[in-house]
């Protein structure tokens, strides 16, 4: 595959673009949050390898092992080097197919890093310690290098939960502490806690994408600015909406499967109030020779500086190569700019 390598401003160095030799593609890796993690601006959300399995599981399309290793191998061949799993993603399913699939690609952990969530509801935080040893063997092997709490809600404080997620950081059974889903509120709280403990708060894990900037309004992305936080974004691309291919041919929601094909998003207003965003975005994709998807992700990794990661999913090969390249060029200032505007009138708010 070829990949552009990309030049200490983030664009394309001229008269590159030769398939990498040796290894992965070169993206340019940036701190996460306040952690000595270097990781690609996009890093594999992992749901969809839940197997068919669990309540969340069901979301996505079974994926053959087979699928599982292409789309971890295109991934990392193309400058990725984390992955995004959790606990209640198939119950540990996703987490052992992930590993899986770095195994057979001959990934090694001084190179790739791997990130899970605890899932609090209905549990205390002291559940945290007691289910560590599931989460390690489900990675089998695979160290924990950021371990998240993947919702707000337990019979817990944020307090509590960071307290016992210091305990296992100190003891070397993860390496950094995130969050997911936390308000500007709890977000000060954890780091607080964290801080407290001699440690600090990574990330906060969170929706956000051209159709969802939420977290601009309600504090969050702010507060992650000011304490020098991550935000992780996940479902990047709206469920797929801003691939514009739903836009372009409305039948296609028919093939969804799940709970998404619900949104509004998906409806004929949602899609007619969304249109002059899409159809900038294929403007755009063609200037850059990319795609709507890879212009949404791009201007999600380079709008706020380095602050905002994302994750967007893959369930088939050829979405790996969709997201890799959508590091390797950077969208102008003005660019930036007008996509903010234009998304500022179909945004959810």
């Amino acid at each position: 595959m070829t990949r552009t390598e990309l030049n200490e401003q983030g664009g394309p160095i001229p008269g590159q673009g030769q398939p990498a030799q040796g290894g992965a593609a070169q993206i340019r890796l940036r701190r996460m949050g306040p952690s000595d993690l270097n990781l690609s601006p996009l890093g594999l959300g992992c749901w969809q390898f839940s197997k068919g399995s669990g309540m969340v599981g069901r979301f996505w399309p079974m994926l053959s092992d087979a699928d599982i290793a292409s789309i971890v191998r295109i991934s990392l061949a193309g400058g990725i080097n984390w992955f995004d799993t959790a606990e209640i993603y198939g119950g540990g399913r996703s987490e052992e197919a992930l590993a899986n699939a770095l195994n057979a690609a001959g990934a090694s952990p001084r190179d790739v890093r791997v990130a899970t969530k605890w899932w609090p509801i209905m549990r205390t935080a002291s559940s945290i310690p007691r289910t560590i040893d599931e989460r390690l063997r489900r990675l089998k092997g695979w160290p924990i290098d950021l371990y998240q709490v993947h919702q707000p809600f337990s019979f817990s404080s944020a307090t509590a939960e960071m307290n016992e997620m210091a305990k296992l950081a100190k003891a070397g059974r993860i390496r950094h502490i995130g969050v997911s889903n936390f308000s500007a509120d709890k977000m000060r709280e954890a780091d607080k806690a964290l801080r407290a403990q001699g440690l600090r708060l990574t990330s906060n894990q969170v929706k956000y994408n051209l159709l969802d900037r939420r977290i601009e309004r309600n504090g969050i992305l702010e507060t992650a600015k000011e304490l020098g936080i991550a935000i992780i974004a996940y479902s990047p691309l709206e469920q797929g909406l801003l691939s514009g291919k739903f836009h372009k041919n409305p039948e296609l929601i028919r093939s969804i499967t799940g709970p998404r094909k619900l949104s509004g998003g998906f409806k004929p207003a949602g899609l007619q109030r969304t249109q002059p965003l899409i159809a900038r975005l294929d403007e755009l994709a063609a200037k850059y020779g990319a795609s709507p998807s890879q212009i949404a992700l791009n201007w999600l990794i380079h709008a706020n500086g380095e602050t905002v990661f994302a994750i967007p999913g893959a369930s088939k090969p050829h979405h790996a190569e969709e997201n890799v390249r959508a590091m390797t060029f950077a969208l102008g200032a003005d660019e930036l700019h007008e996509l903010a505007e234009l998304s500022a009138l179909c945004a959810k708010r």
